[in-house]
This record gives C-alpha cells, structure tokens and sequence, in this order.
C-alpha cells in the first residue's frame, strides 16, 4: 500500500506524491465508463473494457491494430463493419483492421469485455472516430 507523506514545515514545499506500481493496472474513465490494461507486450494488448448502462463507445475505425472482444459480463450490442451482433457472457466478436466497429450497452447492467489488441502500434492515437455522441476529437481523422 501506499506510504502516507505528512509535509513538515522545512519540507512543506518539497510535496510528493506515492508513485504509482507499475504492476498494478490502472483504471481510466471515459464518457462510457472506464478501462483497465491488463496486460501488454510486444505486439499484443490485454484490456478489461467496462461500459456503462445506456452508454456506447464512438463509430471507429483502426489503422494498425485487429481487436477480439469477449463478453464477461451483460449484453453488448457491437456494430461490426455493416452487421450488427447482440452478445452474451462467452460469446464474442472479431474486429478487424481497420473494420467499423462499435460496442454499445444496452442492458440494465455494467457490461464487461475482454479486449485484445493486436497489431504494429497499440496506441490511443489509433483512433479514426467517424462519430461520438460525447463530442471528443476525431484522433487521425481526415478533415473534410
């Protein structure tokens, strides 16, 4: 656990903060709820993706990466290029490169995937957003 750091006033101005353990994951918001990275390594990328009731991801696309999404928990509703699949726990989906796709609660419940990210360049900057209802950025969009 963390080591609570009570300044004295000769080091009031030398504040610091715990680092964070780069072995445990961290959880990061978004407008839909949150992911966490399990795990990463050459060429692969491990998330747990958690999304909200009523809440969906952005219409994207991927330049460098292929997803393979797998239902843990609730209903996902997944866009994937000009089909629409309804999934349940263990069931799951297959994004390829640079393939439409969205992921979309629309159950009563959390919705919980694992995502894993394959390709050449597993960054967030590999995101082409053709549509967000949450109005962020288009990351690598073409302007028209």
């Amino acid at each position: 656990m963390y080591k609570t750091i009570r300044p004295t006033p000769k080091c009031a101005a030398k504040r610091s903060l715990p680092k964070r353990d780069p072995q445990r994951p961290t959880k990061v918001k978004r407008p839909w709820g949150f992911y966490t990275v399990l795990n990463s390594g050459k060429g692969f990328k491990v998330k747990l993706v958690e999304v909200l009731p009523n809440r969906k991801l952005s219409l994207q696309k991927h330049n460098y990466r292929s997803e393979h999404w797998v239902v843990v928990t609730g209903e996902a509703k997944i866009t994937n290029g000009r089909n629409i699949l309804y999934l349940n726990h263990n069931e799951s989906a297959y994004i390829p490169k640079k393939g439409i796709h969205r992921l979309e609660n629309t159950g009563k419940t959390q919705l919980k995937i694992v995502e894993v990210q394959c390709g050449a360049r597993l960054i967030e900057g590999d995101i082409e957003r053709l549509e967000d209802i949450y109005g962020r950025y288009r990351y690598n969009a073409k302007k028209r």
